[in-house]
């Protein structure tokens, strides 16, 4: 699944490559990956221009003329390839980054003024892409359920503390996975955050002092600015819109670094599991 700063990198570039352009045809290969009425996608979507993209937490929000969005989710598997003027990929790195296209793994095509083509892919077509007026997007279940936006302005270290307060009994690994405390965190990036901020993942929310809660703050926005600087990690399936990988993974300081020295106090890292997900730890910079 990806996280934050995969997702932000791929609307990074994609906005710079499809934003201004109409959508003169769809194809639908997959009824489940786009499950609109024709008539909607007649009505809203054919002739529409592409005016914005942008991301809340883990999904895309493509903006149309027409007042309708389309919300697309990657899940683990799914691309967005643009073929024109220049041919980028975004999403799982297999062959149809750079394949011809369409190919078995496409679901849907949109195809652009400019005669470019933009193509949603998804093995294992978990992925998808879901049409709404734009006016109701803030009012799907799921959109109303995700916290708040880690890099926004508005997340400062009191939204942060009292968004942990509904989850004081449990472990801070666990709270941070919750889409409904905090948007877009995933594995990685809460192992990060809580080597930077010293703190034991297994520790209870209600155990944290608020000093603690403000290192975490400033730890979990350094480590998400810093993976889109760098396009984002390598880990497993995501690439950026030029079709290459990310390099955050190769300036974590505990993610999947087990065996190798604590870049700070030079023990040896270790993995556990907390809240069912592998975890990565110093045993002495990190203590309950």
């Amino acid at each position: 699944m990806p996280e934050l700063p995969e997702v932000e990198t791929v609307r990074i570039g994609l906005q710079e490559l499809i934003v201004g352009k109409t959508i003169e045809s769809v194809t639908v290969y997959e009824s489940k990956s786009l499950p609109a009425p024709p008539h909607d996608v007649a009505a809203f979507v054919r002739g529409a221009t592409i005016t914005a993209i942008s991301r809340r937490a883990k999904v895309l929000l493509v903006q149309l003329s027409t007042n309708y969005t389309f919300v697309i989710h990657l899940k683990m598997t799914g691309q967005l390839v643009y073929r024109g003027e220049s041919n980028f990929g975004a999403g799982h790195p297999n062959d149809s980054l750079i394949g011809e296209l369409p190919d078995r793994s496409t679901r849907v095509s949109l195809q652009l003024s400019n005669g470019g083509v933009l193509y949603f892919n998804d093995q294992r077509k978990f992925g998808w892409i879901k049409l709404f007026p734009t006016t109701e997007i803030p009012f799907i279940d799921f959109m109303q359920a995700y916290g708040p936006e880690p890099l926004e302005a508005a997340f400062t270290t009191d939204v942060l503390y009292d968004r942990l307060q509904r989850r004081r009994r449990t472990n801070i690994k666990a709270a941070l996975l919750d889409q409904t405390v905090l948007a877009g965190i995933g594995n990685i990036y809460a192992d990060e955050a809580l080597w930077g901020a010293k703190i034991y993942p297994k520790t209870l929310v209600q155990e944290l002092t608020k000093k603690q809660v403000d290192l975490l703050w400033q730890e979990i926005r350094f480590v998400l600015a810093l993976s889109i600087e760098k396009g984002g990690s390598t880990d497993r399936n995501y690439v950026n819109a030029e079709g290459k990988r990310g390099s955050y993974i190769d300036f974590a300081r505990v993610f999947r670094r087990e065996g190798k020295d604590c870049p700070r106090c030079g023990s040896e890292i270790i993995k556990m599991r907390v809240a069912g997900r592998g975890t990565h730890i110093c045993p002495t910079c990190q203590v309950l």
